[in-house]
């Protein structure tokens, strides 16, 4: 049985792909069935790669149509941005959904948007892919509010406090003091 997406009038996306300069996975994530299997999915990532490697995608998005699907495309320094959506899609969400995780990707990389750089942060990247898009549906587009997310996600007592919220600073004064009076 495959997973159909529809959720009414709402925008789908089916898959967002991050590759480097060479088509090799860096961070992927599908929400449909339409490449069930592992091979089908590496398949569309290798075409998808090899048709828009010779494009000029460097300063601003583009869309191409590809295999029935809309695929919204941009390439910074080593890394190579996808975002695919069905042929009834409108282009300009998709392209929405693209800036906004280039840009919570830009601030979380603190501007060193880079394919090691990318490797070292993979948890900041698919906290980022889980906050952008839920089974398809797209939940956040913008980038400042999704690296808060992921941020907010990623903070533990070992953070200085003046990078904590009001919240996670009392947790944390509440446990060195109960620390402290236990001794």
């Amino acid at each position: 049985m495959a997973l159909s997406l529809h959720y009414g009038s709402c925008p789908v996306v089916k898959n967002i792909l991050l590759l480097d300069s060479e088509g090799k996975r860096v961070a992927v994530k599908y929400y449909c069935d339409d490449w069930p299997t592992y091979s089908a999915k590496l398949a569309f990532e290798k075409s998808i790669f090899t048709k828009t490697q010779k494009t000029n995608a460097r300063t601003e998005a583009e869309i191409a149509m590809f295999e029935n699907n809309i695929v919204v495309y941009k390439f910074v320094q080593d890394l190579h941005f996808f975002v695919t959506g069905g042929d009834d899609e409108n282009e300009l969400i998709l392209a929405t959904v693209l800036q906004g995780f280039y840009d919570a990707l830009t601030l979380l990389l603190r501007s060193n948007v880079e394919q090691r750089e990318a490797l070292e942060n993979l948890d900041l990247i698919l906290l980022c892919l889980d906050e952008i898009v839920d089974g398809g549906m797209i939940l956040e587009t913008d980038g400042s509010v999704i690296a808060g997310k992921v941020a907010s996600h990623n903070m533990d007592d070992g953070s200085p406090i003046s990078e904590q919220t009001i919240s996670q600073a009392l947790a944390t004064a509440r446990e060195h003091l109960t620390r402290s009076l236990l001794r």
